[in-house]
This record gives C-alpha cells, structure tokens and sequence, in this order.
C-alpha cells in the first residue's frame, strides 16, 4: 500500500513539474521553442542566394 501510494505522490508531483516547466504559457519551454523555431524559419526564408 505504501509503494502505490508513493508511486502516484511522484506522479503528480512528475505531472506539475510538467505543466510547470514545459507548457507555462508565454514562459514555458514549448513556447520559447516556437519562438526560437519561427525566428529561425523566417531567417532561413530571408536569405537569397
């Protein structure tokens, strides 16, 4: 019983890092990735040869 119950505490625990870290809106990582990614799309496009 004691394992089962510290398995989901670390599940939730593992879940909130997540929401936290990776999908926090205009701060998280998902979002900072985008970003980065569309800066990146769009200077590639400018570039003439």
């Amino acid at each position: 019983m004691r394992n089962i119950l510290i398995t989901v505490m670390m599940l939730i625990v593992v879940a909130f890092l997540f929401t936290s870290i990776v999908n926090d809106g205009s701060t998280g990582l998902r979002r900072n990735i985008s970003t980065h990614g569309s800066k990146a799309n769009s200077d590639i496009t400018a570039l003439t040869p």
